[in-house]
């Protein structure tokens, strides 16, 4: 694995029983550290698929997968320390506290005592949650709950952060504290690796990004590139329309 990669995809292929098109076809991908990297696909691409395999959550059919040199299917211990993962889906427990949900994932991380509150307690205040924190999670707005599940991410200072639509559903004003974080973040070292059908938020926020479409990569590149590179292209969402085609997917 070259010293300028964190993450190595090698010829990466899944197919699940129920579908006759495999979801990934022999893909190969590189991420520098550092790198803000947008995953970008129409709905069924294989993203998730994709994102789900590299954090070790699924098995591939056949390939591998690299994180910081590691082997991610012999050295899951490793790997779980390296990565953060925010889901799609808000992986949080509703009857419990901000407190407490923080408090449970820390200590998952293996964070305990004193720097585990320190932590919890830094992180609420950066992401406007502190007055919130004693209140049941079930009870928070949907941009409330999207910054929690952010922060139970990043508490044990992952290397790389995994972002399956991080700003879905939320108002404007979570969606720019999140992307100001997460840039903060970025600037702070951590390499992210981010999914979203926002196509203006991906132009600003990535400094590379690949589409994805039936399992396979169409087009790879820094937004700029992608633009200047596709005929007729004046943002990225025209870059995007151009390669997938504008057939609905439901």
């Amino acid at each position: 694995m070259s010293a300028d990669y964190i993450i190595e995809i090698q010829a990466l292929s899944k197919s699940f029983k129920e579908s006759t098109e495999p979801a990934l076809k022999e893909m190969n991908l590189c991420v520098a550290k550092n790198e803000v990297f947008g995953l970008l696909g129409p709905n069924g691409a294989g993203k998730t698929t994709l994102i789900s395999i590299v954090c070790g959550i699924l098995a591939p059919t056949t390939g591998g997968v690299l994180i910081d040199g590691y082997n991610i299917f012999d050295h899951q211990k490793e790997i779980n320390q390296i990565i953060g993962v925010v889901p799609q889906d808000i992986a949080l427990y509703p009857t419990l506290t901000a407190r407490e949900n923080l408090s449970f994932y820390g200590a998952m991380y293996g964070l305990r005592g004193a720097k585990k509150q320190r932590k919890i307690n830094d992180w609420l205040d950066k992401l406007g949650l502190t007055e919130a924190a004693d209140r049941k999670v079930g009870t928070y707005s949907g941009g409330m709950k999207r910054r929690l599940n952010l922060i139970a991410s990043v508490l044990h200072d992952p290397k790389v952060l995994f972002l399956d639509e991080p700003t879905v559903g939320v108002d404007v004003q979570s969606r720019n504290v999140i992307i100001d974080h997460l840039r903060s973040l970025n600037d702070a070292g951590m390499t992210i690796i981010y999914t979203s059908h926002h196509m203006e938020e991906a132009e600003n926020f990535c400094s590379r990004i690949a589409i994805i479409d039936n399992g396979t990569i169409l087009i790879e590149g820094s937004p700029k590139e992608l633009i200047s590179k596709t005929s007729g292209a004046q943002h990225l969402e025209d870059v995007f329309l151009m390669h997938t085609k504008r057939k609905l997917r439901d």
